[in-house]
């Protein structure tokens, strides 16, 4: 069983999270009160909800982590699951997740996750997108 997997089945057992579609429609979610917390598009990474208000504050943290993936100015942070190390890190980071909603509930939906894009608008030349992906999310 790979990391995803492990991950899933331990926060099947949350009380507090409700599992099903997400609303990008690819992979695998969980949700508390009606948001969306995490999502798990592959078997390698999962995509976790913190308000920006947790993404600032923990910005020092979140970018030693090697297994982190944050973009500037995002509420929704990638963490690469290679190992039990990582899916401890997720299952710490998806407390925090909820901490944060329960401090601060939400008004509005969940923003959506990077999964959900925009409508394709013609840009730069091939190769610059992946260019600009890659200062954004830098690997440590």
């Amino acid at each position: 069983m790979t990391a995803a997997p492990r991950a899933m089945a331990l926060l099947e057992t949350w009380p507090n999270l409700v599992s099903g579609p997400p609303r990008c429609a690819v992979g695998h979610a969980f949700a508390s009160a009606g948001h969306e917390i995490v999502h798990f598009h592959s078997d390698d990474s999962a995509d976790l909800f913190l308000t920006p208000t947790a993404v600032e504050r923990l910005l020092p943290q979140l970018l030693h982590a090697s297994a982190i993936r944050v973009r500037p100015g995002a509420s929704w942070i990638t963490v690469l699951l290679d190992c039990d190390a990582d899916v401890q890190l997720l299952l710490g980071l998806v407390s925090v997740a909820l901490k944060e909603q329960g401090a601060i509930p939400l008004r509005r939906p969940t923003p959506p996750c990077d999964w959900e894009r925009p409508a394709v608008v013609p840009g730069p030349r091939p190769g610059a997108a992946r260019r600009v992906r890659d200062r954004l999310m830098p690997h440590h």
